[in-house]
């Protein structure tokens, strides 16, 4: 239930930044992709859509994502995605096959990039 409401909050953040935030705006020009985060065995999963500088999110899985994460469960991927040290966390989670990555893997960095813009305090214009 955690890793669900994790993914939810996600989504919501993610929707957020890309309405209000100028310097994550820039981070989604020219990109129109769909990719999710799922357990491996899919019974938990959210799609996140972006397109038109936007992210939306829906829950559960789509058919063709352009890159999904998959974690052995919910909650290896909850403490993934909390972890201090995400970077660290998900490349071992990836050596150690407990973390898969379908479809494109260069957009898994890009993603990083992405969440790790939502803990980052930006300057208001005065």
């Amino acid at each position: 239930m955690k890793f669900r409401f994790l993914l939810w909050l996600l989504g919501r953040l993610l929707a957020g930044a890309s309405r209000s935030n100028a310097e994550f705006r820039e981070q989604l020009v020219d990109r129109d992709l769909v990719f999710q985060l799922q357990t491996r065995d899919g019974r938990v999963a959210r799609h996140f859509i972006v397109q038109n500088l936007r992210i939306r999110s829906g829950a559960g899985c789509v058919a063709h994502p352009d890159f999904s994460i998959a974690f052995r469960d919910a909650a290896y991927g909850f403490g993934i995605l909390t972890a201090t040290n995400k970077q660290l966390a998900f490349m071992q989670g990836i050596q150690n096959k407990d973390i898969q990555i379908l479809g494109n893997p260069a957009l898994l960095l890009w993603f990083q990039g992405l969440v790790s813009q939502l803990g980052a305090r930006h300057k208001q214009p005065a």
